[in-house]
């Protein structure tokens, strides 16, 4: 069963991390969430639930306005071969969210390792980043040392690369 966001928030306390949350209506696309820009300070991320032909999977987080070319990333993440968009199923399985919901704190219920989170360097240029609690209907803002040492406690150390354009 897929960790909650009660179980991320615990999990953020555990590990001394303030996060600020914000409760909004559901919001599925980058498009509808440019309506809390102002609200929310730092920066939005984007991502992206990628696999390669032989079947590893990747988390790419972007910032909202980044443009990825989906025909060249896997040269850049160290896939094989081209990649496609996982399937909602896989998306379920692995990182314990729905499709619209897709966020870089998914990875708190990918217990075995088999998910590689991709961080744009760009994004990582921000001091706050922010990412949905592995629901839609909320955004929670997390320093970027702070979302750094979440990933390494949930066994991912990220690679932070240059995919966006």
């Amino acid at each position: 069963m897929p960790r909650t966001t009660a179980d991320l928030m615990r999990h953020f306390a555990e590990l001394g991390i303030e996060v600020e949350t914000f409760e909004h209506p559901p919001l599925f696309t980058v498009e509808e969430s440019r309506s809390l820009r102002g609200e929310i300070p730092g920066a939005h991320t984007k991502n992206l639930f990628l696999k390669d032909k032989k079947d590893r999977y990747f988390l790419v987080t972007v910032e909202e306005d980044a443009r990825v070319d989906l025909k060249t990333i896997h040269q850049t993440v160290g896939a094989s071969g081209r990649v496609s968009f996982g399937s909602a199923e896989k998306l379920g399985a692995l990182l314990g969210v729905a499709p619209g919901a897709v966020t870089v704190f998914g990875v708190l219920n990918d217990g075995e390792g088999k998910v590689t989170v991709v961080l744009d360097e760009p994004l990582m240029r921000h001091a706050v980043i922010n990412a949905h609690p592995l629901h839609n209907e909320a955004t929670t803002s997390i320093a970027r040392a702070d979302l750094l040492r979440f990933l390494q406690s949930t066994g991912h150390e990220p690679l932070i690369l240059k995919v966006s354009r």
